[in-house]
């Protein structure tokens, strides 16, 4: 089960399961798919923030979902990871920024979330896992994030090793931005972020999302300098560029600011 609830440029995303650790089947990937689809072109929305219910984040798979996996031919495996993955590439690729707010044990696909998210803060007590290689699996969805967001050689100790990881650890390696020490001071840091991302120009918040999947590991050359320089010359030109720098040489707010 899903819950979204949006209200002051803010959208909430809700795991709620948390009789299964907020674990993944299909309907809830499905869901969590459709909502980052929807929110992310949605005008009232500036940014989204996934959370759960309960003691966990996300489990990763759901033991009855994995039940029927077991039957499953490789061609119904293989369009099953694929619902998987496009729903980690919406969430990464969504135009709006996107938080993970970890209040419990993220493991497997739920590390996946977190890694798919432009920002993340944990609390003190959470865990995290990348645990499939204990299962005779491999994190094949969650591997591209996972490299992005810790760096292959964390990543292949931690996927290698299946250990288990402090919140303390994921900040230290990346995954998290901030720990917080209580679920108040998460929430306070999830406001604060929230309020950052309302604050600025939501086309330069996009299209700034999308200059930097591009450019991230290629090579630094003519070909990319002139792409980046045609991506300023664009913004400069826009019209939220125009009245940002409008608005910040006569000391008035920006267009797009909420009260």
């Amino acid at each position: 089960m899903l819950k979204i609830h949006t209200a002051n440029g803010i959208a909430t995303v809700t795991l709620a399961r948390p009789d299964v650790r907020n674990a993944f089947n299909s309907q809830l990937i499905a869901d969590i798919h459709a909502a980052y689809t929807h929110l992310g072109v949605d005008p009232a929305v500036r940014c989204i923030v996934l959370q759960a219910e309960g003691k966990a984040f996300c489990a990763g798979a759901d033991l009855n979902w994995m039940r029927a996996m077991a039957d499953y031919s490789f061609a119904e495996n293989e369009a099953d990871a694929q619902q998987l993955a496009t729903m980690l590439h919406a969430i990464y690729a969504c135009p709006k920024p996107t938080l993970a707010s970890v209040q419990g044990d993220a493991f497997a696909g739920g590390l996946g979330l977190v890694a798919a998210c432009d920002v993340a803060v944990g609390i003190a007590s959470a865990r995290f896992c990348i645990s499939e290689v204990k299962l005779g699996l491999i994190p094949g969805t969650i591997a591209p994030y996972l490299v992005r967001a810790i760096g292959a050689r964390a990543a292949h100790r931690y996927t290698l090793t299946a250990e288990v990881f402090s919140a303390a650890t994921a900040q230290q390696l990346g995954l998290l931005h901030e720990v917080a020490q209580d679920e108040a001071a998460l929430g306070a840091q999830i406001a604060r972020w929230c309020a950052n991302f309302c604050a600025a120009s939501p086309q330069a918040l996009s299209d700034a999302k999308r200059l930097l999947n591009e450019v991230a590991y290629v090579e630094n050359n003519a070909a990319l300098r002139t792409h980046t320089a045609n991506y300023i010359a664009h913004s400069r030109a826009s019209q939220d560029g125009k009245a940002g720098v409008q608005a910040f040489l006569s000391k008035t707010p920006a267009p797009w600011a909420l009260n």
